[in-house]
């Protein structure tokens, strides 16, 4: 894969996650989570990355289907959570490991420093969080805030998307302008009353052009 390059436009192609990211939290949800992501699907979103780590895997596995149904039409794409793909091909890891990353075609993990990107290998990309502070994690971080991503992004050999607090149109254009090849919203999303209007307005916000000399898009 080339790291150097993240599309934006209809469906994912051969690319990494760029543009907005929906993160699941069935928790944090107001209404059935199949119905928020299908909303979000409506609203543009075409990736989503499946947490739900509590839920056994069997039923993890039939929601994970279930959102594969909904991504496939638009040419989306599932990650998931941890380092199992369930029966998928795409997965997202923590910081904590597992080292190395398990031989799928596309993975990333969660980073927090400068020591976290320093210990990635063969990663496809990164997440970068907290960016703002955060309902869905109060007391998370501290938080990097604009200038501490642009930090980070300028010493990840890969794409990265911000993480955290991203709630706002407003907010995108921040991270963008800091070099983020895009972002990953979850309390957002799960709490809105209207999904799909949200995921619209973030995506807009999404598709301007990123800091000159990172990722493209």
């Amino acid at each position: 894969m080339n790291r150097e390059t993240a599309a934006v436009g209809g469906g994912t192609g051969g690319t990494v996650p760029h543009g907005v990211v929906v993160v699941t939290d069935r928790r944090q949800a107001r209404r059935p989570l199949p119905e928020v992501v299908e909303a979000a699907v409506a609203g543009g979103a075409r990736w989503v990355l499946l947490r739900e780590r509590d839920l056994p895997r069997a039923e993890r596995l039939a929601l994970a289907r279930r959102l594969r149904a909904l991504l496939s039409p638009v040419g989306g794409r599932l990650l998931v959570a941890g380092p199992d793909p369930l029966d998928g091909d795409a997965v997202h890891l923590t910081a904590a490991g597992p080292y190395p990353p398990p031989a799928l075609p596309l993975v990333g993990r969660s980073c927090h420093d400068e020591a976290e990107l320093r210990r990635l290998s063969t990663e496809d990309y990164v997440t970068l969080s907290p960016v703002f502070p955060t309902p869905s994690k109060p007391g998370y971080g501290p938080p990097l805030e604009p200038g501490g991503l642009a930090r980070l992004v300028a010493r990840t050999p890969v794409p990265a998307l911000a993480l955290g607090g991203v709630d706002t149109p407003e907010r995108v254009v921040a991270c963008r302008a800091a070099g983020a090849a895009g972002v990953a919203v979850m309390g957002a999303v799960m709490r809105a009353a209207d999904p799909a209007g949200l995921v619209r307005d973030l995506t807009a916000a999404a598709s301007g052009p990123v800091a000159a000399g990172r990722w493209a898009g």
